[in-house]
């Protein structure tokens, strides 16, 4: 049953006005994505999905749409969907990074694959029924002016969310003062941590923890910039709060640098900023030798890539989102929904769809595009 058909199809979605995320890297206010279908000759259809943002992976969706139209059709038609290893072996070889695009084909490969076998992705992956209580996640606020942060964060523990993480990176004074606003409005009890994204020097990113530390933060995301292992492992060294790195990990190489450079207490891990759903695991299995735990982390991906990193979260062992609530929230942040049926929400829960391959459906993008 050989692939017959791949499509990349341009979509956006419009974040709820009260959900404007703001970060050091700007504001995201409107998401571009791709959306991948890949059919065989049966007629099935297998569903991928592209979160691209230039600050964040260097993809933009034009570029994505012509990459994989252009380079990477000629790989996939003819192919049969199980040769995902050679396919991607042909991938990596035809395009350096463009992680998010790889990622997406993966998906769609992964997705016909259940669907010709009648199993969803995480049996394929070894996994087993989700159960619950579901996977936990934090809700995230953006960096906005301090007391409209605290509103934002009261209003999501109101409705049940447990969780909460807080932008920080602009600057660290407003940041500690957004901090003591979101803490005093959701109580002592609620779980919180911190974002940077990579937006503090190291004097900045150490001044801020010891602030952070004293409001009783979890986990500090990202203090300093991507890449600059050195300066993660000293702000690691001075701080009393338990550091994540995310910019920092997008390949099992990058994972590695992090592990010796003794950077980071816990990973954030997800499919598109690894070039797919095995490559996330792949550094989990990496991450979990070397002692270090993970979560599912995101780029406020609609709900087929959500869908997908639901299943990976549940069949790999780990990505400790018990621990460490995982960001598996874009769905909830857009106006519009994307996919026939939502997915399943219950306050701060999510589960992985339960139908044959991702367990979602698309009837239509022209009104998305």
């Amino acid at each position: 049953m050989p692939i017959a058909a791949i499509e990349a199809l341009p979509i956006h979605g419009a974040i709820k006005p009260e959900f404007a995320i703001i970060s050091s890297l700007g504001r995201h206010i409107v998401g571009q994505y791709v959306l991948v279908r890949i059919r065989d000759q049966e007629g099935r259809v297998g569903l991928g999905e592209a979160s691209v943002t230039s600050v964040w992976s260097g993809e933009t969706q034009a570029g994505a749409i012509a990459l994989i139209r252009q380079e990477f059709e000629p790989i996939v038609v003819g192919a049969d969907p199980f040769d995902l290893e050679w396919i991607t072996h042909r991938m990596d070889k035809a395009a350096f990074g463009n992680s998010f695009a790889k990622g997406a084909v993966e998906m769609a490969l992964l997705d016909l694959q259940g669907q010709i076998l009648g199993v969803p992705v995480y049996k394929l992956l070894g996994g087993k029924p989700p159960e619950d209580p579901g996977i936990r996640l934090k809700f995230v606020v953006g960096a906005v002016e301090s007391a409209l942060a605290a509103q934002r964060a009261k209003r999501m523990v109101d409705l049940g969310w447990k969780s909460i993480k807080v932008k920080v990176g602009r600057d660290p004074q407003a940041d500690v003062e957004r901090l003591k606003a979101v803490r005093d409005a959701i109580g002592p009890d609620t779980w919180l941590s911190v974002d940077a994204n990579g937006g503090y020097t190291v004097d900045q990113a150490v001044w801020a923890a010891c602030h952070f530390e004293k409001l009783n933060v979890m986990l500090f995301e990202q203090p300093t910039r991507r890449g600059d292992h050195e300066a993660m492992a000293e702000v690691r060294r001075r701080s009393g709060i338990p550091i994540m790195a995310d910019e920092s990990v997008f390949t099992p190489a990058d994972a590695l640098a992090v592990i010796r450079h003794r950077a980071a207490d816990v990973m954030s891990l997800y499919p598109g900023k690894h070039g797919g759903i095995r490559a996330t695991q792949q550094i989990a299995k990496i991450a979990e030798a070397a002692g270090i735990p993970c979560t599912i982390g995101s780029n406020l991906e609609r709900e087929v890539a959500t869908a997908a990193m639901a299943h990976v979260t549940v069949c790999t062992a780990n990505l400790q989102c018990e621990r460490f609530p995982g960001d598996l929230i874009g769905p909830v942040y857009y106006e519009e929904p994307l996919t026939a049926a939502p997915l399943q929400y219950q306050a701060d829960r999510l589960w992985a769809p339960v139908g044959a391959g991702l367990g979602v459906s698309v009837e239509s993008v022209e009104k998305q595009g």
